[in-house]
């Protein structure tokens, strides 16, 4: 994982670099830090080159990497698969020899759309003066452009800075719709960036009306795009979805009551003709966990590896996403190694609890109550006693009696508002931005104090200060978003049926670059740490494309059970308990950051806190 960065400069004075910007790409990528400047024929163009490396596999490779024709790449991103990497190399060094074997646009293309794994990029490509750069299939790597047609000049970055004025709204996000090419001859005659866009092959031939305009109100200010001369295209890693609807259910299967159980899922798994998909769904999701567990510094991933400090952190709330994913870690990731879970908690206001103590909770009318979180909160009786920390602390058990061999750290990280209003206001705006939404505040915050792993670790009841040492978490954002997971899947399907859930998971996919994974990866990225994300792995998301929805989901059935029923089946074959029949609960109210503020807020609200930190 890296932060890249790349200025694009036509004819105007050498621009001065932003040191905010430069200093947040830092602390993405702590163990290299490397510019370099290429110029163009004539003196016509110039590009200024930046990276920050994280060394995540094989031997430790200095960006920006120029080859023996002045080809330079930078790249954040893994090689999970589709292209051969040995454990002894690294990946850029790779993917940039394989780049430099190219000369035509469909030989680059044929090497991108070969990648599987998350990445972002800038390639400049000497031979003919043009500058590539784009996104993953999914998003998963943040990529921001920002023009100044005075100056003019474009800059890519992983990560940017929230400003003041009439700048504050300059940066955007690079959408992840396929990857750009830019002729930079052409751009400095005529003082103006026309991007060359290649899309993904499920886009069509059409991008512009394929896409949805929200995706191209981010292009830059002063710059074009246009659809590709050629009609050349990437080609999509992942099957299309399966859009068939269900001519008749049988009636007779068993309906859980309003308060599921296990035992209701082990019915199902009994009386379901489901085995089949239940089984090729932990061995395909297996696969996808152990890549990323096992894609290591050398030394980190074999039994030298040290025995007291993981390698290997989870987002971890007790939920099914990370209780199967931590179950699945530990078939892969060495017995004698620990395994951190991070669970986070924003303390609860000591007023508002004892208050909210005497009255009976309250029935949203579009989220049911459920015993679960009843009792989540009636058994509230310290600050950061929160319903992730209840749940957290019940799935740490349920882990413990799966492997009691291995160490399962559960870090306990605790934040006061005192310390959310500081960090928000030095660094959170910052990676959160272009977003800016209450969600986004929301979510932000959350995932950065958890990923900076500092709490504290419970052993032999005694508490002790920790901070966690894994330069890798994994985090289960995408389970919700292909097997209706949410609130929101509920209402549709009451509305509209098995085509208009079908319809819904297609657009959550589709834009989950935009409202998720790129802020994601700004958050975590600030700890010289890198998200990876199993449920987004490709075979993963085609194996799920491929099944009927009504084998993904039955939303018939009560929450706990109904929403990602395939998931909730393979975690009872994976051994796990009552995590498995877990509700929906999502991190901002599962933390209680959202109770920390103005509650008659909306979530897409623009977040006043963050525009003022």
């Amino acid at each position: 994982m890296c932060g890249i960065f790349c200025l694009l400069r036509l004819s105007a004075p050498q621009p001065e670099r932003d040191k905010t910007v430069y200093e947040h790409l830092k602390r993405r990528g702590p163990n290299s830090s490397q510019d370099l400047t290429v110029t163009g024929t004539n003196l016509c163009y110039q590009c200024v080159f930046s990276a920050h490396v994280l060394h995540m596999r094989g031997v430790l490779t200095p960006q920006p990497v120029q080859d023996g024709t002045r080809n330079v790449l930078v790249w954040n991103g893994e090689v999970f698969g589709g292209l051969p990497v040995t454990p002894e190399e690294n990946d850029t060094a790779v993917l940039s020899r394989q780049l430099s074997a190219c000369s035509k646009p469909a030989e680059i293309l044929s090497v991108l759309s070969g990648v599987r794994g998350p990445w972002a990029f800038v390639y400049y490509q000497q031979a003919g003066d043009f500058l590539w750069f784009g996104r993953d299939f999914f998003g998963r790597r943040s990529l921001l452009w920002k023009s100044e047609a005075e100056g003019n000049t474009l800059t890519l970055t992983s990560v940017a800075a929230r400003a003041s004025g009439p700048d504050q709204s300059a940066w955007q996000e690079v959408p992840a719709v396929g990857v750009y090419r830019i002729d930079l001859k052409a751009a400095a005659e005529t003082g103006s960036v026309t991007f060359e866009v290649y899309p993904w092959a499920h886009v069509g031939d059409d991008l512009f009306s394929s896409c949805s305009e929200a995706k191209w109100a981010s292009l830059p200010s002063s710059c074009t795009a246009v659809m590709n001369q050629s009609g050349l295209v990437l080609a999509s890693p992942v099957c299309p979805l399966n859009m068939s609807i269900p001519q008749l259910l049988n009636e007779t299967e068993v309906h859980p009551n309003s308060h599921p159980s296990v035992d209701d899922l082990e019915q199902l798994l009994a009386c379901r003709e489901q085995n089949k998909e239940v089984n090729s769904l932990v061995d395909v999701l297996s696969e996808a966990v152990r890549r990323r567990v096992q894609c290591l510094p050398l030394g980190l991933q074999d039994d030298s590896a040290p025995t007291d400090q993981a390698a290997i952190a989870i987002l971890f709330s007790g939920g099914i996403d990370s209780m199967i994913l931590a179950a699945l870690a530990d078939r892969h990731i060495p017995a004698h190694q620990p395994i951190d879970l991070l669970n986070v908690a924003f303390k609860l206001q000591d007023p508002k609890t004892q208050k909210e103590s005497t009255k009976k909770p309250k029935k949203h009318k579009n989220k049911p109550s459920d015993s679960t979180t009843v009792r989540a909160d009636s058994q509230t009786s310290g600050p950061f006693d929160v319903p992730d920390r209840i749940t957290g602390k019940a799935g740490l058990k349920e882990l413990q009696d799966l492997n009691p061999e291995r160490r399962w750290n559960f870090v306990e990280i605790n934040v006061t508002q005192e310390e959310l209003q500081k960090m928000r206001q030095e660094r959170i705006c910052h990676l959160v931005h272009p977003l800016e939404t209450v969600l986004d505040d929301s979510i932000g915050c959350a995932v950065w104090f958890a990923a900076r792993g500092a709490g504290f670790i419970t052993e032999d009841d005694d508490q002790k200060l920790f901070t966690s040492s894994a330069k890798v978490i994994l985090t289960g954002i995408g389970a919700d978003e292909q097997l209706a997971g949410y609130s929101r899947h509920r209402v549709r399907f009451k509305m509209s049926g098995h085509e208009g859930l079908i319809q819904e998971l297609a657009m959550e996919l589709g834009r989950i670059s935009s409202r998720n994974l790129g802020r994601d990866d700004r958050v975590i990225g600030d700890h010289g740490k890198e998200a990876r994300f199993p449920y987004l792995d490709e075979d993963v998301v085609s194996y799920l494309n491929s099944l009927p929805v009504w084998e993904k989901a039955d939303l018939s059935l009560p929450r706990g059970v109904g929403e990602k029923l395939v998931l909730r089946l393979a975690a009872k074959r994976l051994g796990l308990g009552s995590s498995a029949v877990l509700p929906k609960r999502a991190m901002q109210f599962g933390s209680r950051i959202a109770k920390l503020e103005n509650s008659r807020e909306k979530a897409s609200d623009k977040c006043k806190r963050l525009l003022t930190a």
